[in-house]
Order: structure tokens, then sequence, then C-alpha cells
């Protein structure tokens, strides 16, 4: 396999890992309490949020978005680094081509999370919220780093398996396996950001967000079935071609 088709392959999991922490966000179990996280971290009303804002609020929405996303930021990346390590441990571990065995597990969990995700099957055991709870939060920016910190550490329905997946795909890939995770947490947070500012426009995408995250589920089976039968080489292959065709017609 040459250096170009590797990059190619790494682009490909990253944009994936990508798309996987926005649905992350998207899903329906963080979207719809957007708006309160945002008023309990910043101690700004929904009403206020949803209005205009003036200079003051938003420079107070920018910094406490910024701490609270570096407290999940520090949790999601750690878990990718460990799954990365673990990997890693795992190849070093097993004889023969560990590698592709760790890749179709890691297929197979994907494509069951999918399911999972999309609601075409039922866990009651990931059904069960787990996610830290404060009765009043810490006092400054300290404080939103905190409640950043116990929202990463938590197991919501839908961000567990989500990450869990983007968690195994680092496994399989322990090379680049913090590339994913730190895609995975650029994905979550643009939308965060981008939405901290028309919090209105959260009503409209949580209306949508069932058809948004079964789209999501789709594409995860998806990936994962491509991870099982090792699709990935072909499947950048093909980009690479198309890639290289466009510019040779552009420069005919």
């Amino acid at each position: 396999m040459g250096i170009i088709e590797t990059d190619t392959m790494l682009l490909i999991g990253m944009f994936l890992a990508m798309g996987a922490g926005a649905l992350s966000f998207l899903s329906p179990c963080v979207l719809p309490i957007f708006p309160a996280y945002m008023s309990y971290i910043t101690g700004i009303s929904v009403k206020e949020l949803q209005g205009d804002h003036d200079v003051n609020i938003c420079r107070q929405l920018l910094s406490h978005s910024f701490f609270f996303l570096l407290g999940v930021s520090l949790i999601f990346i750690s878990l990718g680094a460990s799954a990365s390590f673990f990997g890693q441990w795992m190849q070093q571990l097993l004889i023969g081509n560990s590698g592709l065995l760790i890749q179709r597990i890691a297929g197979i969990f994907i494509v069951f999370m999918g399911f999972f995700v999309a609601g075409w099957i039922t866990i009651p055991a990931l059904m069960k919220e787990r996610r830290f709870h404060y009765t009043k939060k810490p006092a400054g920016f300290a404080g939103t780093f905190f409640v950043g910190l116990g929202f990463a550490a938590g197991w919501t329905p839908c961000i567990g398996p989500i990450f869990g997946s983007i968690l195994l795909l680092a496994a399989s890939n322990p090379g680049q396996g913090i590339f994913y995770t730190i895609m995975y947490v650029i994905g979550f947070a643009l939308p965060f950001i981008v939405l901290t500012f028309f919090l209105g426009s959260t009503k409209w995408i949580a209306r949508h967000s069932g058809v948004i995250i079964k789209i999501g589920g789709a594409l995860m089976i998806a990936m994962g079935l491509v991870l099982f039968f090792g699709w990935m080489p072909q499947i950048s292959t093909f980009f690479l071609d198309l890639i290289q065709d466009t510019w040779l017609s552009r420069l005919g």
C-alpha cells in the first residue's frame, strides 16, 4: 500500500470520526438539553440566551463554551489515547494477523451500535444514563471545566455507542487512533460553538434529530461493514483515482 493511499485512508477515517462527533452532539439525548446546559454553566436564563446577544453575553458564552469543551476534550482524548495503547498492546500480544482480528471485532461492534443508535434495536443497559449531576455548579470557569469533565465521563444512550465505536476504531488502528479521537472532538465542538450563538435554531434541528440519528446509524452500519470486510483500501483507492482523474481532466 502506497503512502498516498495510506494518507487517503487516514483522511477518510478522520472525516468519519468528525461526523461521528457532530452526530453525538446532534443526537436526541444531547441537543434538546443543550440550551439548559448553556444556561446552567453561564448563569444566563434560556430566554436571554435565545434572544439577541450583546458583546458581554457573547464573550461569556464563548469563554464558558471553551472551558466546557476543554473538560470534554480531556476525557475524550484520554480515552482515545488509552484505546490506541490497548490496540497496540493487543497487536503485540496476539500471534498472527491480530490487526485484522481487532478490525473485524470493531466492525461487528460498530454495526451493532449503528442499529442501536438508529433505534432499530434496544439495549436496556445502555439506555440508563450515568452522567454526573451537580446540584450546584462550582463557581467560575473552573466550575464549567469540571461540568465538562462530568458530562464527558457520563455514559449517555447516544454518545456512549457512537464514541465507543470511535474508541474501537482507534484500537484497530493504533497509529492513527489519537487523530480519530481529535477529529471526533472537533466534530462535537463545532456545532456546539455555532449553536451557542444560535440557540433558537436548536428547536428546528431537534425536530429533525430523529431523521439525523437514523442516517447516522445507517452510516455507522456501513462503516462497520467496511471495517469487517477490509474494504477501506479499495475505497481509498477509488477516491484517490477519482481525485487524480479530476485533476487530469482539468489539466487536459
